[in-house]
């Protein structure tokens, strides 16, 4: 039986939820308190203690760190994109300002992040209260059964990742053998990309199948993800941020729920087809597999 106090915690939770996602889907918009304070329907002058208390920073704070976040990356995917330009969709006034800011958060200057990408630090930065209370109440653990899957390995910097899923969407609409609408897609990392070097990251883009990959010249081969206990989270939003799910569950998760790991690799199941599905409203299931 719900109580008034759960349903009214429950309203209150919902209407932060639903901001942060407006923050997340408009970074280049205005993000001010008087249109965030409307989007929550809360009064400006609480607003800041409010903020601050469920999310554990100050709402400029949250904000320039999502801002730097995105910066940062683009900065290591794209090499045409200029700090200058990271400056302004950052909405910094001066690249001398942002680039203040982006050392203090990530520990280097932009250029240097562009050549030497320090993906640990990338995402330590986001670390924030909320987000480990919320996940960790999230945490199911399920029973996955043995599956066989096409694989694609990639190999290298993680910021050529696409062009080698752009390859596996090549195979498999021209093999037939895996049909989008029918087949569940997965995601294996052979290591860490936070702390492997780019040029040893391995990663297996995968797609479930019910026969043997015919031979083809696509590099793709036949794998099978074992059957197994898993402790499985859902992360909702760009794959971009997945680390924020990641993490929490080795930090605050695991030590005090009594689990072993198992010595296989966490993998993702992808939930959302793109585009069709807006990127801030993609959901990827995270397995980690237990004994």
């Amino acid at each position: 039986m719900q109580t008034t106090d759960n349903v009214t915690s429950a309203a209150y939770k919902k209407r932060f939820e639903s901001m942060l996602a407006y923050i997340d889907a408009n970074l280049e918009g205005d993000l001010s308190v008087d249109v965030l304070s409307r989007i929550a329907n809360f009064s400006k002058f609480h607003f800041h203690r409010q903020f601050a208390g469920y999310v554990g920073m100050p709402v400029a704070r949250y904000v320039q760190l999502l801002r730097l976040r995105r910066a940062a990356h683009r900065l290591a995917s794209a090499r045409s994109y200029a700090v200058l330009d990271a400056a302004l969709d950052a909405g910094f006034d001066s690249p001398e300002a942002f680039s203040r800011a982006f050392k203090r958060a990530f520990g280097v200057a932009p250029s240097t992040f562009r050549q030497h990408p320090r993906w640990l630090v990338w995402s330590a930065t986001f670390v924030v209260p909320y987000l480990s209370r919320k996940l960790t109440m999230q945490v199911q653990i399920v029973n996955f059964a043995e599956t066989r899957v096409a694989a694609l390995e990639h190999c290298g910097s993680t910021g050529l990742l696409n062009e080698s899923v752009r390859k596996f969407i090549d195979w498999r609409k021209q093999s037939g053998q895996s049909p989008v609408s029918s087949s569940r897609t997965f995601g294996i990392p052979r290591g860490n990309p936070d702390t492997t070097p780019m040029e040893a990251f391995r990663f297996d883009i995968c797609a479930e199948i019910e026969e043997a990959v015919a031979p083809n010249n696509y590099g793709v081969r036949e794998l099978v993800i074992p059957a197994g206990r898993c402790a499985v989270i859902r992360h909702t939003g760009s794959t971009d941020h997945i680390g924020e799910a990641i993490y929490p569950l080795y930090r605050d998760w695991l030590p005090g729920s009594g689990e072993e790991l198992r010595d296989y690799p966490l993998f993702f199941h992808y939930l959302s087809v793109f585009p069709e599905t807006p990127q801030d409203q993609w959901q990827t299931d995270i397995y980690i597999p237990l004994v």
